[in-house]
């Protein structure tokens, strides 16, 4: 091959991480943006607390529970063709969106997103392996990971701006206009390809685990209002159970499964698996849940929010590339660890800062800092856990693990918080309409809490209450992000457990 042949195919594989790069962008922004609009959706859309619940959760959920099986199609039936079905079958459910007559539409509309976000990350990331080998492909990875981070950074304030100059609706614009960039892109020069020793998705598998996460997740968000004893909550979380037993059986039985829980029995496998879920709790909530507090309970604009937003998310930019550098010196073990107490602490901090004030800056920058470090390693240590040609399949998992822990996450502090809120309101002699005012209150409709809710209350009373409760929250996330990073540490440091364990898990150690 000529010097020119190579810098042209150098060139076009570039191009092929530029547009998975901005595919990927849009996944923050798409997650972001709807929380930072999520009061004037209520005005305009309606909806009750479960309703504006699913603006977040449709997404999350959809995005989960899709994408291990999406990636295994991937593996199958051509990587360019899943990622470019995705990229299309986003821009349309955006579209949708972004032109939906009314709440249960939108929330049907955002679960159309995450179908196709997953689609688009699965088959994207899933060729990125087969395009990039070596050092190169580490650091496709990690570029890949900073353009999460830039999304994360720049989306509250951007979307903020949006919604301040052009109304909510705009928002799902920025997103098309980036997704249809990565489809032009990725029709031009993305390759495809397929794994050849490919037997098919495991569509037992994957409907198990789908049903499973639906179920769990309806639950959770039904128990706030209906109460965590009601037949209807316990008959959702009894049938997740149910599911996610038949998905342990499914995988043990088939040929090719969707998740090899042979892997399990690796202390390596299981603290990447770990790593990945410990954002949901110590940051990704943090993200819907900061910009409702900050516009619907302290009014802020939008812009304030996202000014603030940047605190936490803005470290993104710049340190998972430095925790990469680091990596070279530090065992990943450590630097996972570290960075994780130090989110703890940020936490912590945070619960300790007066509200409103612009105090909340350090512990949020602490926060982001603290995720940054694991932020950097992960994506490259879990691309390592399965042999090359079943990279749909690492993809898979971890970022299935990632994602679905975010959404399930998500509904699980957003039931705490209600019901932390509704306990903090009872405190103060509120017997009657507490836990419709706590729901009010954690989507951030506080004009509705004080007029409709509890009319008799004092909003101020409504607001220190709330603000206990999330308090209250906080340093329960701080203690279970302590946890996460001990176990973390004691698994990412172990050795290969026999001479069996997979030539990729020592990878992940040496990464």
């Amino acid at each position: 091959m000529t010097l020119k042949n190579r810098s042209a195919g150098a060139a076009q594989r570039w191009l092929v991480l530029l547009s998975v790069c901005l595919a990927a962008m849009t996944m923050p922004l798409t997650f972001i943006g709807p929380a930072v609009a999520l009061s004037r959706i209520a005005g305009e859309l309606g909806g009750g607390p479960i309703e504006l619940n699913w603006v977040t959760n449709a997404f999350m959920l959809t995005f989960g529970a899709s994408l291990m099986a999406l990636g295994a199609l991937a593996d199958n039936h051509g990587r360019k063709r899943i990622f470019l079905s995705g990229l299309f079958t986003y821009v349309l459910a955006s579209l949708a969106a972004m032109l939906a007559p009314d709440i249960v539409w939108f929330d049907v509309f955002r679960a159309a997103q995450g179908i196709g976000s997953a689609a688009a990350f699965a088959g994207g990331a899933s060729a990125l392996a087969q395009e990039f080998e070596g050092p190169t492909q580490l650091r496709a990875f990690s570029l890949l990971g900073t353009s999460f981070g830039i999304g994360l950074a720049f989306g509250p304030i951007a979307c903020g701006m949006l919604i301040d100059a052009f109304g909510w609706r705009s928002i799902f614009l920025l997103v098309v206009g980036l997704a249809v960039v990565a489809f032009i892109l990725g029709a031009r020069h993305l390759r495809e390809s397929r794994d050849p020793d490919a037997a098919g998705v495991d569509w037992p598998g994957a409907a198990t685990f789908t049903l499973a996460l639906a179920s769990l997740t309806y639950g959770v968000l039904g128990a706030p209002q209906s109460g965590w004893t009601s037949p209807f909550v316990l008959a959702l979380l009894t049938v997740a159970v149910l599911f996610l037993a038949a998905f342990v059986v499914v995988e043990r039985r088939v040929r090719r499964p969707m998740l090899d829980l042979t892997l399990f029995r690796y202390p390596r496998f299981v603290g990447v698996q770990l790593l990945a879920a410990a954002p949901a709790y110590a940051f990704v909530v943090l993200l819907v849940l900061l910009p409702i507090r900050f516009i619907g309970i302290e009014g802020m604009t939008e812009v304030q929010a996202g000014q603030m937003m940047i605190s936490l998310s803005g470290p993104l930019l710049v340190l998972p590339m430095l925790a990469g550098l680091l990596a070279r010196s530090v065992a990943p073990a450590t630097l996972c660890g570290i960075g994780l107490l130090i989110a703890a602490v940020g936490l912590v901090w945070l619960s300790q800062v007066p509200a409103g004030s612009l105090a909340v800056v350090a512990p949020l920058l602490a926060i982001g800092i603290g995720i940054s470090l694991p932020w950097g390693l992960m994506d490259g240590l879990a691309v390592s856990v399965v042999p090359k040609e079943r990279a749909g399949m690492a993809v898979g998992i971890f970022n299935t693990t990632r994602i679905a822990s975010e959404g399930v996450a998500l509904a699980i502090v957003s039931a705490a918080l209600s019901g932390f809120t509704a306990a903090q309101l009872a405190a103060r002699g509120v017997a009657s309409n507490a836990t419709e005012a706590a729901q009010l209150l954690v989507t951030g409709n506080l004009g509705s809490a004080a007029t409709k809710s509890l009319p008799q209350a004092d909003q101020a009373m409504l607001v220190h209450a709330y603000e206990t409760a999330f308090d209250i929250l906080l340093m329960v996330l701080a203690t279970v992000t302590v946890v996460t990073a001990i176990v973390v540490f004691l698994g990412l440091r172990r050795g290969p457990a026999s001479e069996q364990e997979p030539p990729a898990l020592e990878a992940c150690q040496e990464a």
